[in-house]
């Protein structure tokens, strides 16, 4: 996609989005010329799937901006001079991978801040934690000292009826409400993130605060 039309779609996302909802540019197969036109257009979070992506990206914008980790983190890739990048990591959904992070963090002397992946379609081929087991994983990872809760994360359909989505949607913030109303220590239910390219607009009307739009930035991928 060219510079301007980056420009352009970031221009009329920005102004249509409610007060007090950030938006995560998904650069998951993007160039990290492209990721520069994006944030040059006025995009404060970029959302990286991979490691290798994000340190080429990174190599190119640098610390114009927060980077957050939105992808399936794996043991091997917790490592300091990762986690020195990330400003956030959307997709804590382990009391393991929630450790490895802290561990490395206590290294750097910093505090994480990561969101739960919620599963909350219960489906076998992505990541996430079941709903019913949420609570019980942010009340292990509080004790944590290198590492805070700043909320949930969800998927929803990628394609489709984006109404597919608000099922996902509804039950993720009731998670979400429940487990503010608990005031855990070290826990600050801030965020929720919800909603992709389809599904953003009913993420919003069911109380997301972050949204992570890649297609209706960048253009279509030309690689998985």
């Amino acid at each position: 996609m060219t510079s301007n039309l980056i420009k352009q779609n970031v221009a009329r996302l920005l102004a249509e989005l409610p007060d007090g909802v950030e938006l995560v540019a998904a650069a998951k197969t993007r160039t990290p010329e492209e990721i520069l036109e994006a944030v040059e257009a006025g995009i404060k979070i970029i959302g990286e799937n991979y490691v290798k992506d994000t340190k080429e990206a990174y190599g190119v914008v640098g610390k114009r901006v927060k980077w957050h980790f939105i992808g399936t983190l794996q043991k091997h890739n917790v490592r300091r001079n990762v986690l020195e990048i990330f400003d956030m990591i959307e997709s804590v959904d382990s009391l393991g991978i929630a450790r490895g992070i802290d561990r490395k963090c206590a290294e750097i002397g910093k505090i994480m801040p990561v969101l739960i992946e919620v599963n909350s379609g219960r489906e076998s081929q992505k990541s996430g934690v079941l709903p019913e087991d949420v609570e019980q994983l942010v009340r292990e990872i509080s004790g944590l000292k290198n590492i805070k809760v700043m909320g949930l994360m969800t998927m929803g359909p990628r394609f489709g009826n984006p109404e597919d989505s608000r099922p996902y949607f509804v039950e993720t913030r009731r998670i979400f409400d429940r487990i503010k109303g608990l005031k855990l220590p070290n826990v600050e239910m801030r965020y929720l993130s919800m909603g992709m390219t389809n599904s953003y607009k009913a993420a919003l009307e069911e109380g997301a605060n972050i949204i992570r739009i890649g297609t209706k930035i960048f253009g279509e991928r030309y690689r998985a």
